[in-house]
């Protein structure tokens, strides 16, 4: 008990508690969030991504089991999708890019909780139709991925339109890194290695309070868990255990330079723990939800 009373006050020291109760912005937090439903399927225990796709259907996976399933804007059950050919290590995170034939759903089995794997996997499956939600589906191609420095834990990816590449963000690293891939080098290759693309500052550190709570999840609080870019690649949304940021790229500005800049900071939503992020088809609102059960599906309603 000693000893960890004592880590506790030397955290508290080391964060420099009183300067980081202000969000990323600087403004007063912003909570505008409303629950709308909660995944309806009691197997998504361990929601770690969402992804929108067509006609108001959601692609949602487990961080285990080797399953896609579809739900609708308000978390019902539309269906459920065994990925065939495809090994489930850790699925973090999901997103779509667009393909020959159509859409393709890419499930990142990119975590690392221990940061000792040699290599990461993309799997490219196909966007199911919506007839067709409870059938398997096999995947069209998959990529090994090295990291360019060392083994970390990635559980944020989205693939960005203006640049055409699939972009991910490390975990546990302070501050996070940004790391990208060429989305047509990704569909041609079998292997690739991930470009470093730089730091991403703008996430408000682990308060006092949030300490207090636990050295587990309160010093997680501001490590990213998921990740998505607007359809028209100028928006990417970082969920956190503590709060979604928003971070805006200009016209002509690199996603690089756009993850140095202050974000915009939303805390909540009320889950337990939010690991899942997705605009929607329109780009008009921004979905999050979370492991464990209940699983609330949240809505956020952007500026116009």
């Amino acid at each position: 008990m000693i000893l960890r009373l004592s880590l506790i006050c030397l955290l508290i020291v080391l964060c420099g508690c009183q300067k980081q109760e202000e969000p990323a912005t600087g403004e007063p937090p912003k909570s505008n969030f409303r629950i709308i439903g909660n995944l309806e399927s009691k197997r998504l225990d361990e929601a770690s991504g969402i992804q929108a796709g067509s006609g108001g259907v959601f692609f949602v996976h487990n961080d285990e089991g080797d399953d896609l399933y579809a739900i609708d804007g308000r978390g019902r059950h539309l269906g459920r999708m065994h990925v065939k050919d495809a090994k489930n290590k850790d699925w973090e995170d999901i997103t779509r890019v667009p393909g020959e034939n159509g859409p393709l759903l890419v499930i990142g089995d990119i975590g690392d909780k221990h940061r000792g794997r040699k290599s990461l996997r993309l799997y490219f499956v196909p966007e199911p139709p919506a007839d067709r939600l409870e059938d398997d589906v096999t995947p069209v191609h998959r990529v090994k991925l090295r990291l360019p420095d060392r083994p970390t834990d990635l559980e944020a990816m989205a693939y960005d339109p203006s640049s055409g590449m699939i972009l991910f963000l490390s975990k546990p690293d302070q501050p996070p890194k940004l790391y990208g891939i060429d989305l047509e080098d990704a569909l041609r290759e079998d292997e690739l290695e991930m470009k470093l693309l730089g730091d991403v500052p703008g996430f408000r550190q682990p308060t006092s309070t949030d300490i207090m709570k636990g050295l587990h999840r309160g010093m997680r609080v501001s490590q990213p868990t998921g990740m998505d870019i607007s359809p028209d690649g100028r928006l990417a949304a970082v969920i956190t255990y503590r709060s979604l940021y928003l971070f805006w790229r200009e016209e002509g500005e690199s996603w690089a330079e756009a993850f140095r800049q202050k974000p915009d900071e939303y805390p909540g939503p009320p889950g337990v723990y939010e690991e899942a992020v997705s605009f929607s088809e329109d780009g008009k609102y921004i979905y999050v939800t979370s492991e464990r059960r209940p699983a609330p599906l949240s809505l956020l309603e952007l500026p116009q």
